[in-house]
């Protein structure tokens, strides 16, 4: 784990407001893949049941992964910031069947013996990790027919593959260097392919409607079986 990436991400979670009491239609807990409040998809694109496991990849202050746990579903949250997962406890302490965990994701998928039914990122971990190291230990870690999903922001026009942020740490800090990797939808769906992923898709949902104008990358794929 890099401390430096973590207290980049401490700093992050200072400025991002808290999650809603409740979300338009009055549900305390919900999921959302989207930058935009009450917009796009929801816990139905991991297709769990009751009683089976998921891994939140980056799970910030935990609102999907409390979701998750409000269905019946075994949620396990992992993410480098000490300060977001002070929030997640602080929000959920209340939820059964969530455990969460301070740490490097690809450094816990190495070495969790836990298989999931479904691993998800909501512009988390999967976007701020190198595919060619992330999408083989995740397959590794999915049971057969255990789906993966991510979200994240679409590339930005001919700037693809990995890119760089920085990230402030406070006023007496260098900001941190983030790396992250951009790709279009079809070469995303290609890379899944690449690593054994089946039923892959790969699209960029549209904004709500209004003045903005990005949108969201959502890619999917399961593993074969």
């Amino acid at each position: 784990m890099s401390d430096t990436r973590s207290a980049a991400w401490d700093e992050y979670a200072q400025a991002r407001p808290q999650r809603r009491a409740t979300n338009a239609r009055g549900e305390s807990t919900w999921f959302n893949w989207t930058q935009y409040a009450d917009h796009g998809p929801g816990a139905e694109v991991l297709a769990l049941q009751s009683g089976g496991t998921a891994l939140d990849l980056g799970c910030g202050a935990g609102g999907n992964a409390a979701h998750l746990a409000s269905l019946g579903i075994r949620a396990v949250g992992i993410d480098l910031s000490p300060k977001q997962l002070a929030k997640a406890r602080d929000r959920w302490s209340s939820v059964d069947g969530m455990e969460l965990c301070q740490g490097d994701a690809l450094a816990y998928l190495g070495e969790t013996r836990t298989v999931f039914d479904a691993i998800y990122s909501v512009f988390g971990a999967g976007w701020f990790s190198d595919p060619g190291l992330l999408l083989p230990i995740v397959h590794a870690n999915l049971k057969p027919g255990g789906v993966f999903a991510m979200s994240q922001r679409p590339p930005v026009e001919g700037c693809y593959g990995c890119q760089a942020s920085y990230i402030p740490r406070g006023p007496d800090a260098d900001p941190a260097v983030v790396k992250r990797w951009d790709y279009e939808p079809d070469v995303w769906a290609l890379i899944l392919k690449e690593h054994g992923y089946v039923d892959v898709s790969a699209s960029v949902i549209a904004p709500p409607p209004g003045i903005r104008h990005t949108g969201t990358l959502l890619i999917r794929g399961a593993k074969g079986g």
